[in-house]
């Protein structure tokens, strides 16, 4: 089996070729969910020379079986709920209202070490494109794009370089557009289609955003590569395989 991407940069800057149409949009906000979606989505950012920040999801783990999540909150104190897993197992609405208060905490915390006082990006009426690493249940971005409908964008595009194609398949109806470069077949993991899948760390987390906010960063001659490649048509809940 041969890999795909060197890394998470090279796969932000070929996924980025499928999201040229995006390019110089005013409306546009690039959203990466970290940690390993933040060096995707600082590539996509740098092309399209949009704004970049980041939205925090955390799973609300069912009470004695943490990996089963009955919900998530997320970035601006969204929270959704699974109606279907809280109703069949009876966890009382007490019970959620404290483990979704816990892990909002961690949420600020996690921003607030991302983005120090920067302010959150106000997404109201805006294209937002949610990048990750990649999709293997979907899990974690169907929460976010779940969590993010709610702050009013007037559009939502999730963009990954690799998908499992069921999940691709199941978060489709929940966006107004999927953008992966591949859907390999057999999938069996994200990190096997990268040559260097090393966890990414907070502190890259920070440094990358800090300088996607620097506007010497969006002249970059890799900028220039990538808009000046020939647009390339929608993917609508679909991904080439390799």
């Amino acid at each position: 089996m041969s890999t795909t991407f060197r890394n998470r940069s090279d796969a932000g800057r070929q996924l980025a070729r499928r999201l040229a149409r995006y390019t110089g949009l005013a409306d546009v906000t690039v959203l990466a969910l970290p940690r390993g979606g933040v060096p995707v989505g600082y590539e996509v950012a740098l092309a399209l020379r949009a704004p970049l920040d980041v939205f925090v999801v955390r799973k609300l783990g069912v009470p004695g079986q943490e990996e089963l999540a009955m919900g998530a909150v997320a970035s601006g104190g969204s929270c959704v709920l699974n109606n279907d897993v809280v109703q069949a197992l009876g966890v009382p609405s007490q019970t959620i209202a404290a483990i979704a208060a816990r892990e909002l905490r961690e949420v600020e915390r996690r921003e607030r070490a991302y983005r120090g006082n920067r302010a959150a990006p106000d997404v109201r009426g805006r294209t937002v494109i949610v990048v990750d690493d990649g999709l293997a249940t979907g899990s974690t971005m169907r929460a976010a794009v779940a969590a993010l409908r709610r702050l009013g964008p007037a559009r939502i595009v999730a963009a990954v370089p690799v998908a499992a194609r069921e999940s691709l398949a199941e978060l489709a109806p929940l966006v107004d557009q999927c953008v992966c470069e591949i859907t390999p077949e057999p999938f069996h993991a994200v990190g096997l289609w990268y040559d260097d899948f090393t966890p990414t760390a907070d502190d890259e987390v920070r440094e990358l955003l800090e300088g996607a906010a620097s506007p010497s960063i969006r002249t970059s001659e890799r900028v220039l590569d990538v808009t000046e490649s020939e647009p390339l048509p929608a993917h609508n809940g679909e991904g080439r395989s390799s």
